[in-house]
């Protein structure tokens, strides 16, 4: 009986720690707005899982500085609008990030998700999203 309840417990965890790890739901669509020098905007739209699954990756291990007000010297070359179903019944989530490349191979974003707001992203992992953003 003990081994029985022990087992439904581990179950129990299990499955409330995947939850939490889908907390911001499944990435379906990145409107990608490429922003020129004049301030003109290309936008594309990406559906793709592959390239959905490499942005969602790449993302990842951007650096969060939450609450950090940042200016920016020039426009943005990116802005992503990052679309996530939690639910199939509720409406998709957006977050917006507006991403500066760097000389240096990083990148520099912004976001208007409450626990993020201002972040770095290493080189390798930005070339990956500059990569899937810019053709």
């Amino acid at each position: 009986m003990k081994k029985m309840i022990g087992f439904i417990y581990i179950l129990v965890l299990g499955i409330l720690l995947a939850a939490c790890s889908e907390k911001e739901g499944q990435l379906t669509r990145v409107d990608v707005q490429e922003v020129n020098k004049e301030g003109n905007k290309e936008e594309v739209i990406i559906v793709d899982q592959e390239s959905l699954q490499t942005i969602k990756k790449s993302l990842e291990h951007v650096r969060w500085e939450p609450n950090t007000e940042v200016s920016m010297a020039r426009r943005e070359d990116v802005i992503a609008i990052l679309f996530y179903t939690i639910d199939e019944n509720m409406p998709e989530s957006l977050v917006e990030h507006q991403i500066w490349f760097e000389v240096n191979g990083s990148a520099t974003i912004i976001s208007n998700h409450e626990d993020q707001g201002y972040g770095r992203l290493d080189q390798e992992h930005a070339q990956n999203l500059k990569n899937a953003f810019i053709k």
